[in-house]
Formats: C-alpha cells, structure tokens, sequence
C-alpha cells in the first residue's frame, strides 16, 4: 500500500510529463477495439507510470453489485462467470450470481401492462391485481400511458396524489439511481410526495439526533486497527456481520470482516448477546447470551442498575459530557415509578438470569468494552429505546471518545469501521429542486396506512402529518411487497390506488401486483460507476456494460427520458448528455478534488478504455481515528449537535413533544406482542427476523444461491427441538406458520441454535399467495411479513416493527402446493 507520506507529498506530476504520456498513446481510444484489454493496459501503464493509483483488471469486464466488484467473462454474448477483483479481501458467493441476474428465467423481456388496466383505464379492475392478464405494449404506448396519468393527476388532484417515494435497494451505480431519476422526472413535472426515513434504521436515525445530535446508525466508527489494538472486550448486540458486510449500499470493500477476523485471531473477548446463534457467534467462537425477544431495553437496564447500585459507573464522565443523567437516576432506582431496574427485575423480562446481567455490568466496567449494536432491535415497537438505553449505557461506563471503548451501530454496515481514504468522491445524478408547494413527505414506512386513511393526522418527530389522498405509486429500485408490514393490508391498500408502475428486471410481487411494468436492465447491461467503500472511499470502480439488454429492457435513465419527452420535458430531464457524458462528468469532477488532494489520476478515456479502477491512499490519522475522540478532548470546542452540545441522556426536546409511547429518557415498554401479552396464549411462538444469509433482501431470491437456504422449496423456519417436537415436527418437514394477521408455507430447520419460544424467518423471501389478489391466502414462498404488524414504532420516529410478532406454527398437512414466486404471469397476445 501507499503510505500517506511517500506520493501524495511528493510534487505534482508536470504538465510536460502528461503531454509526453498523451502523445504516447493518443489513439488508444481508436485502437481499443483492435488491441486486448491486456495489452492496452500494458500501453497505458508504460506510458503513464505516474498513476500509480489504478489497477488494471485482466480477466474479464469490470463492473460490481452491492455484493462486491468483479470481472465479468462473457462469451458469445453471454455472462457466464465472474472473478473478484484482487483487492476485495473477503469475496462472497453472491457475486457468482451475476450471470444468473441478466440470464433469470423470469425477467420481464417487454413493457407490459395489466389487461383491466389497458382496456379500462386507471381503476379499472383494481381487485384483479395480482391475478390478472398481461399485455404486451410497445414502449411508446407505455410512456404514453405513464406520462398520461402523470398529467391527468396533476391537474385534477395535485402532486400529493403520486407516491414516488420508491423506497429500496436500487443498484449500485451513481448514475443509474432509479430512486433519485423518478425523483428528477416528478420534480420536472409538478412535484411528487415523498418519503422521510428508512425502513433499516427507521426509529434509530430518528431519536439519535436528539440524544448524540447525528444520526449515528449511518456514521463512520471508531476505526478496526484501533479496535483490534485497544478493545478488550466487544460485546455483539443483535449483530449479525458475517451476514451483513457481504453486503453493501455502493460497493463493499469486505474491511470489516477482516478486523472482525482480526480480533478472533489476537484472542478478544467476545460476548454475544441474541435469541439465535448466528454465523458471526460461530464464527468468532464468542459467549453466547440468548434472551427473550424484544427485551433488550430491559436487559440493558438491569446492567445500568448494577453499575449505579455498585458504583461501577463513571461519575466524571457524566458530569462533563452528558445532560439529564439525574433525572434518568429516579426511573433506573424505581424512585418515579415504584419499580427498581435491578438484575433481578431485567431477569424475570429477558429469561437471563440476575447473575449473568451483573456480571455484564463488572466486565463492561472493568474492561475496555465496545457495545456493537445491530438494527433488527430497533425495528420494533418503542425502537428508539434500544440504542438510547446503549447509548445510556456506555456513558455510564465513560468511555465513548477512548480508542476501543464506547459504542457502536454500524460495524455490521457496509463496513462502518474501515479507515477512511484520500482521494475524490463521486457524485451522483441529484433529484433536482423540488417545485414551490410539493408536500411534504410522510415517513416511509406508513404508506400502507397512508392510502387507507387519507385525511389522518399522525405526530412524527415533533410535528403533524396529515397523509393526502394518494392516487398513483410509482416504483423503481424498490420491492414493496417484500419490505412491507402486514402484506395483506398492503394488498389491500394496492387495491384502492387508481394505478401503479413499477420498473423492474422480474416479475416480483411487486411487478404482479402493478398495472404497468416496464423492464429494465440489470445494472450489467449498462455504463456507470460508483465508489468502493461506503466508509473507507477507497475505490472507484468503473462499471462497464458486460453484455447488451436483454430482451427489450431499457436503464431507467432511457425510460424516465422515453417519459420526460412524453410530458416535454426532455431535455431538462438529460440536460442534452449521453449516458456517458454524465459519467465522464462525474469521473471529472472525482479526478479534481482527488488532484487537490495530490493524487493523479488518468483522463476519463484513458481510465475508462483501459478496464481500470482506482484505489485510493489511506493516510496514517485516518488508520487511528477515533470516534467522538475530539468531543471527548474538549467538549466546548468540538460540541455535539444536541441542544445542549453534549450527549442527552434526558432530552428536553423529546419531553415538549409529550408523547406517551416515548419519554424523554430510555425507558422499557411492554410491546403490544410478545411472550407476556395476552395475544401470546394463542400465538406463544415469538419471532426473530433477520438479514437472510445467501441474498441482500429479496435481492438473489430467483437465483441458485436458493438451493443453499431453502428447505422443501420454500424459506426456512428455525425452530428449536423442544418447540418443534412438542408439535410434532421435524426436520425438512413442511410447516404453516400463522396468526391473525395471516398464514405462510415453511420449511422446518431444527437447532438448538435458537432460544425455546422463538423462531427464526428471514425477510425477503418472494411474496407467492395461493390465492391472488385475495387478502389472507397462504404465501407458500415464506414470506414473513405476511405475518407482521404495521404500525410505528411510536409517534416520535413511526418507524417499522418488522422484527416482531407473535404466531404459532403446526405440521403442514395435505399435499404440497406449487410454489410460484418465481413464476411468470399469464400475458396474452401483443396490444396495441
């Protein structure tokens, strides 16, 4: 690796240098066609030696996915395999399924449009969503259908009639952002309703502002060589990363399994705290520690208890860096309310005996302690409780701001943790300037209910929302019918829209269930690029177009621009740029500030035509970076962005909202369901949801990567021994797994890898219901939000409760029925 003090101190490279370099291979652009990639890059390499920062991919086509950045090998036209870039530390399978992606057998090939839909107009047929038939149409005819309704609800109804919110994991690319091109089009054309949060960190981004003045859940993290030198003790929450860090929102650098790798090796206590012993359990050999779900909050406070009660906690520290700790005393003693949060009241809630709580509380204070925390504890309901209480916490231990102690929420993500670059950043196509009155958003995962009950005012974060009356969704780089609580109130609220689009590769649940589907390219079937790294910045990756569309599919830059032309306003839409144009923009204005921080990079042509990628320095201070260390240092100086500049263990501003379902310090709440509420008796089964192993989301669900996870061709249901045999279950068996709220089909796994009265789906399996378009049929794909409840997790933050439920589960009988989540619908003959 470069070292920070050797080249970028070194004088700028001269301009006669680069003239000679150019001159050299100034029609290497002509001559790409004619000389291999290899050979170019050989050219390029020995004419610019200067650029010391790109590597040259050999193998193949170089592009990537959220998965990792690969060569793609093509042959006649066809993707059939991919090899990992040669810096990714820590390449996955998931990148194998490259091929399978542009090849699916269930791609949508051309713009198709529900037949009710196509002969009636918006509305019509609304209840055959979901179990209707398809028409082809030409492109024009579907951008003339698009841009239609697009006039005809502006004019009558206004921008708050069409959602184009399209929350998702839409690809990797910084041009081909689905998300933010709809956004660029609807701006262009009166305006749109948008969405406010995410349904990752809903109540966690929410209340985090309000206690350490950033959100936190998205912010870069004390750095892994500081944590592998100086930690003594990490403590897993609700983590999951082995999973997890496969993944990542541009491109993932795989850094954090590496120090998690590290720590194992160096021999670092390790105390994981889950109802499941999951991969990164197994993986780092840690303590185990099962409670119950969805008391977490309690657990916590049952070791705040024996920190204050045995004056284990940092006085000092609260005194100087924290607000309120005094008026969080009377709650934690039991003074306010009569109930002392001691081990043994935080045992008889968690089912972790009082001993184990207080030994916690003796580790964490006499170690160096890291509290890693996941998000799956905060997508519940009273969510934002679980990391205030951890950030309570550690501010009782006082070592937020030393190297290797504190807290932290995004190890698990994307590599929060990996030291930072010096380079350049690429930025993306923007959304363009919203038009004067456009409404305002309303938090994104209420749409269900926002449909249902136009007119509603709802609290959120201090403020009143009222949901307008919502005529039209649009949806591209997003899933729906996977991400959403309670699908079948989903379904019914689908049912009432005038018309949905969405843009998408496959026939999805939300493709099914739309009215016009147009289909785009994989991101392997066009150029764009994107950065490597979401914390470290370290690469930039080139993604070059592995093989031509497929079938009749269009980028979404294409389509949005068939519909802008539609509705006149085409080229403000493109700004007269090519695909390329825009990209070589971007890379322009990379290359600039990377040349401010002195580190040379070729022309766009040069990087472009010879299969390179970028890999930029890491300067020593950033290897050592230490979070809130300069809070920590001088708190005056360096205040965080709360009212009171320091960490609010009470907050004011949360106390002036006046929200029963959240108090202006952690608190425990009894959720609506668990093990102790009365809907338990019925449903005693509590669930535990999480990241699925061999895909991102519903991502990879319509590939082979399923032959690993599926169990008697549906998603998996982990259940321990002592659950399933007391129903007579067993393994491989086929399992109805219901509540109230619905019935999935599942395959049993069985394990003493998972508490007694829990059970483990993950999300994203592919909505697939035995009858169609109808509320409450049996998905027999698995999934899981079928059987969740949607509601927020409290009028602060209204976000998601997807990680719990209460449900019971019993022996499929009868025959199994077909599984087609995967299939294709039923489509007539071509129309107009």
């Amino acid at each position: 690796m470069i070292k920070d003090n050797q080249q970028i101190n070194e004088p700028a490279w001269s301009r006669r240098r680069f003239l000679k370099g150019s001159a050299a291979i100034g029609g290497v652009s002509l001559m790409s066609t004619l000389l291999p990639k290899t050979a170019l890059a050989k050219a390029i390499e020995q004419a610019l030696p200067q650029f010391i920062y790109t590597k040259t991919a050999q193998d193949g086509i170089l592009t990537s996915a959220h998965w990792g950045a690969f060569q793609a090998i093509v042959k006649d036209g066809k993707m059939v395999d991919v090899v990992p870039v040669a810096d990714d530390p820590y390449p996955n399978e998931l990148i194998k399924m490259a091929p399978h992606q542009v090849h699916a057998k269930n791609r949508i090939k051309f713009p198709m449009v529900r037949k009710s839909y196509l002969e009636g107009g918006p509305g019509a047929g609304k209840d055959k969503r979901g179990n209707d038939e398809w028409v082809r149409v030409s492109w024009d005819k579907a951008n003339q259908l698009v841009a239609n309704e697009i006039t005809r609800l502006q004019t009558q109804y206004g921008p708050s009639s069409i959602y184009a919110g399209s929350y998702g994991w839409k690809s990797t690319g910084m041009f081909h952002n689905s998300r933010t091109l709809l956004q660029r089009l609807m701006n262009l054309n009166g305006g749109f309703l948008g969405y406010a949060g995410d349904y990752s960190t809903g109540a966690a981004q929410m209340i985090m502002p309000h206690v350490m003045g950033s959100m936190e859940v998205y912010e870069q993290q004390t750095t892994w060589p500081v944590i592998i030198e100086s930690s003594e003790l990490v403590v897993l929450w609700g983590f999951n990363a082995m999973v997890t860090l496969k993944n990542a929102w541009n491109i993932p650098d795989h850094e954090g399994q590496i120090g998690l790798q590290a720590l194992k090796e160096k021999g670092t206590r390790v105390i994981a705290i889950d109802p499941v012993r999951n991969e990164t359990v197994d993986f780092m050999d840690a303590e185990w520690i099962a409670p119950r779900p969805y008391t977490d909050v309690a657990m916590m406070l049952g070791i705040a208890h024996t920190l204050y009660a045995e004056n284990l906690y940092d006085k000092e520290f609260l005194e100087h860096y924290t607000k309120g700790f005094d008026k969080f005393v009377p709650y934690l003693t039991g003074e306010s309310d009569g109930t002392p949060k001691t081990a043994e009241w935080a045992a008889e809630i968690s089912g972790i005996d009082a001993k184990t709580i207080k030994m916690l509380a003796h580790e964490f204070a006499k170690n160096r302690t890291m509290l890693m925390a996941g998000w799956g504890m905060q997508r519940q309901q009273h969510g934002e409780q679980p990391h205030w209480m951890m950030v309570t916490l550690a501010a009782m231990l006082g070592q937020i701001g030393l190297p290797g102690g504190g807290f932290g929420f995004s190890y698990h993500y994307s590599s929060g943790g990996s030291p930072t670059a010096k380079g350049g950043i690429i930025s993306g196509i923007n959304a363009g300037k919203a038009p004067k009155g456009s409404p305002a958003p309303i938090p994104v995962a209420r749409i269900a209910e926002a449909i249902l009950e136009p007119g509603k005012t709802i609290q959120f974060n201090g403020k009143s929302v009222t949901y307008p009356e919502i005529k039209m969704v649009y949806v591209a780089g997003g899933n729906p019918f996977h991400q959403h609580q309670d699908t079948n109130n989903l379904l019914k609220a689908w049912q009432t829209l005038d018309t949905i689009v969405v843009n998408e590769p496959y026939w999805t649940a939300s493709a099914k269930h739309a009215d016009i589907v147009l289909p785009t390219t994989t991101s392997y079937e066009r150029n764009d690029i994107d950065m490597g790294g979401d914390y470290s910045q370290r690469y930039v990756f080139p993604m070059h177009k592995a093989v031509e569309p497929q079938f009749e599919s269009k980028s979404d830059f294409d389509i949005f621009s068939g519909i802008a032309e539609k509705l006149g306003v085409k080229a403000a839409f493109t700004e007269n740029k090519t695909e390329m144009q825009w990209i070589k923009g971007m890379y322009d204005e990379m290359a600039k500030q990377a040349r401010a921080n002195r580190v040379p990079l070729p022309p766009f042509s040069m990087f472009w035509e010879a299969n390179d990628y970028i890999t930029f320095p890491i300067p020593d201070v950033n290897q050592k970076w230490i979070r809130h260390a300069d809070f920590r240092e001088n708190p005056l100086l360096n205040p965080l962005g709360t009212p009171s500049g320091r960490i609010e263990i009470y907050s004011d501003t949360v106390e002036k909202m006046g929200y029963a379902d959240c108090a202006p310090h952690a608190k425990w709440y009894e959720p609506k369901e668990w093990y102790k509420a009365d809907i338990a008796k019925k449903y005693p089964l509590s669930l535990n949801t999480a990241h699925p192993t061999n895909r991102l989301h519903s991502q990879l669900d319509n590939t082979p990567l399923r032959d690993k996870y599926a169990v008697a061709n549906r998603e998996a249901i982990l259940i321990n021994a002592i659950d399933a045999k007391a129903r007579g279950i067993a393994d491989g068996d086929l399992v109805r797994a219901f509540n109230d709220r619905g019935q999935i089909l599942v395959g049993a796994k069985i394990s003493d890898a998972i508490r007694p009265g829990v059970i483990r789906v993950s999300e994203g399996a592919w909505y697939d219901s035995a009858t169609p378009g109808k509320e409450g049929g049996l998905c027999r794909n698995g999934c899981i939000n079928v059987l969740t409840f949607d509601v927020g997790s409290s009028q602060l933050a209204q976000g998601n409760c997807g990680h719990m439920a209460q449900l019971e589960i019993e022996k499929y009988q009868g025959k199994a029925p077909e599984n087609t989540a995967h299939a294709l619908p039923h489509a007539l003959p071509r129309g107009a």
